[in-house]
């Protein structure tokens, strides 16, 4: 593909992981399947330690709120006062997190607890951090050219430290000026990119939001941000209308800045 320029306007680069920094597999072959196995190991090693509390609390109003809103899945009610039956508490708890993930939900309460339990196999040296090889020599690219650069996932902004703190490259977090995540609104939504824009200190305009959903990107031009569309092995394939409408790119290092050296 050939390259993007990106308006000279841009102040702030904004991006994506799963698709855009990193590969999908790297998800949903490792990340994804360790919380399905050590999940109820980690509840009942930590259940009285005040974290872990407030992870449930927040998984119970969570559950609540989806009785409100008659979804469906597993919706048993949590109550941590009621330690006679602790096994059935935590096993409810369980059932409810393989329920979200199976549906693929980005719920706060969802992703903080995967975030805790993720910190602790980064620690170890267990899980690494993968991103794609053009990721990091373009991001330092962008920072010498005074851009910020700031993550936007769905995963905790925790999640996000980790990935990037313990990664394949080493620690590098400081090429970061900024991490956002659901806290700040669902991805779908263009309010969401009018927040972070509020948030950098710069108007929607001056914001390149980079992801590989297009969904995503719809809600950040709706904003007013620039975007433009990764295309990497396994994600998503794009239709005709889509790859008419988006600037592409398969590699950072097609981005190029108007106007800069």
């Amino acid at each position: 593909m050939a390259t993007v320029s990106i308006p000279a306007c841009t102040s702030a680069l904004l991006l994506d992981i799963e698709g855009t920094t990193t590969p999908i597999t790297f998800v949903k072959d490792i990340l994804f399947p360790y919380i399905r196995e050590h999940l109820e190991d980690y509840l009942s090693t930590h259940w009285e330690e005040d974290e872990c509390k407030q992870d449930v609390h927040l998984l119970k109003k969570q559950i609540e709120e989806d009785v409100r809103q008659h979804r469906s899945g597993p919706v048993h009610a949590v109550d941590q006062t009621v330690h006679t039956d602790e096994e059935k508490a935590i096993r409810e708890v369980v059932d409810n997190v393989l329920w979200q993930m199976a549906a693929d939900r980005k719920s706060t309460a969802l992703k903080q607890l995967q975030g805790h339990m993720w910190r602790a196999a980064y620690a170890s040296g267990r899980i690494k951090g993968e991103l794609y090889q053009d990721v990091i020599p373009s991001i330092r690219r962008w920072k010498a050219q005074g851009l910020k650069v700031y993550i936007y996932s769905s995963g905790s902004v925790e999640a996000q430290k980790l990935l990037f703190g313990y990664s394949v490259e080493g620690d590098v977090l400081d090429l970061f000026d900024g991490h956002f995540d659901t806290n700040i609104g669902a991805k779908v939504e263009g309010k969401s990119y009018e927040r972070i824009a509020e948030r950098i200190g710069c108007q929607p305009e001056e914001i390149t939001f980079l992801t590989d959903v297009t969904r995503e990107a719809k809600a950040a031009e709706e904003a007013g941000a620039n975007v433009v569309v990764v295309v990497r092995p396994g994600n998503m394939e794009l239709t005709d209308d889509e790859r008419a409408h988006y600037n592409l790119i398969t590699s950072f290092s097609q981005l190029e800045m108007t106007g800069r050296a």
